[in-house]
């Protein structure tokens, strides 16, 4: 009888602790350092404040001239030295943004060295860093990386340049953007394609759940969101994009597939955080994209991170929530791209 009772009064206990409000769960949520993405005017001066931190040297950005020449720059495969890679190749905003492979394949089908998994490129915006490493603090230094990587892009800054200037309509859209005096500029070129993936923004029911719809989110997915905080998952995966900041990796103990491409992210062993959102549709995981299952990932993660064992039922319940974190996306509309130039450089392959 007393082990009855004893079991009894555990189970109470548990229940308690899951009785939890809509609205103590939102401020548990808003303690534990989750943020909404921010709309309207909000959203506006986010974006600009953004681009201006580029230095671009023009007053005016994020303008619809802009952002439209920017998207064809993201879908340019002439940007790469085969004609081949567009940004679009490894961040397919139909496929959530990434490539759904474990490694990033590039220039003459050559997977990166270090096994590295293309990350989204939806609500990148509101990364603190770029790069698995953090090499980069803005996503126009970050554009220029791809483009002239050996493995992936393989084109140097110069041909990129020459292939734009020597295409009229890319030329007049240039002039149309930032005015007839505008010099094409690698980095000008770069920071373009940066105002078009700043648009690349997901809102999604979680949003609104963060802003006091109570409702935006069913039981099950609370009962996630609650599981996810209780875990310490916050800790890195917390702001507006529940990632996009550095933190050690492998805390407790080693991942268990760190020896697939050796990646030992920065000087410090400090990696990027990926993102959550829209993570249902962003698979393989981790930085060498080793994991497909979404829920053997967060077993993983609680186990060299936090040094727990996150048993499959809550792992389950924690997917649920992570279903709530799939946004709805702007209509792209693939764009027409300019015709050659008389000089247009030619593909090497």
């Amino acid at each position: 009888m007393k082990k009855i009772g004893l079991l009894t009064l555990t189970a109470l206990l548990f229940n308690t602790a899951l009785a939890i409000t809509p609205q103590e769960l939102l401020k548990k949520a808003s303690d534990s350092g989750l943020k909404p993405l921010p709309e309207g005017k909000e959203l506006t001066n986010y974006q600009i404040k953004k681009m201006l931190d580029l230095k671009i040297g023009y007053k005016s950005v994020m303008t619809k001239e802009q952002v439209e020449l920017g998207k064809k720059l993201y879908f340019d495969p002439r940007l790469s030295n085969s004609n081949l890679i567009s940004c679009n190749t490894c961040h397919n905003l139909g496929l959530g943004g990434v490539d759904l492979v474990p490694t990033a394949i590039g220039n003459k089908w050559q997977p990166n060295p270090s096994a590295l998994n293309s990350p989204t490129v939806y609500n990148s915006i509101f990364n603190d860093i770029q790069f698995w490493d953090g090499r980069s603090h803005n996503l126009g230094d970050q554009a220029q990386g791809p483009i002239q990587n050996p493995v992936e892009m393989a084109a140097t800054p110069s041909l990129v340049v020459e292939k734009i200037a020597s295409m009229p309509e890319y030329v007049n859209e240039f002039k149309r953007a930032y005015g007839n005096d505008v010099k094409i500029t690698f980095k000008l070129i770069a920071d373009t394609i940066a105002m078009f993936e700043a648009t690349l923004i997901t809102p999604s029911r979680y949003d609104d759940f963060l802003r006091g719809n109570v409702k935006a989110l069913s039981k099950e997915e609370q009962e996630g969101l609650n599981i996810f905080i209780d875990n310490g998952c916050t800790g890195c995966h917390s702001g507006i994009n529940l990632g996009g900041n550095m933190q050690p990796f492998g805390v407790v103990k080693p991942y268990r597939f760190a020896n697939i491409g050796g990646f030992k992210g920065d000087k410090n062993g400090m990696v990027k955080v990926p993102t959550l959102r829209n993570i249902a549709e962003t698979m393989p995981y981790f930085h060498n994209g080793q994991f497909w299952d979404v829920k053997d990932a967060i077993k993983e993660m609680g186990a060299i991170q936090l040094g727990m064992e996150i048993s499959d039922s809550d792992a389950k319940k924690i997917e649920i929530f992570f279903g709530s974190l799939t946004g709805s996306k702007p209509q792209i509309i693939y764009p027409n791209l300019p015709n050659n130039g008389a000089k247009t450089p030619k593909p090497v392959f």
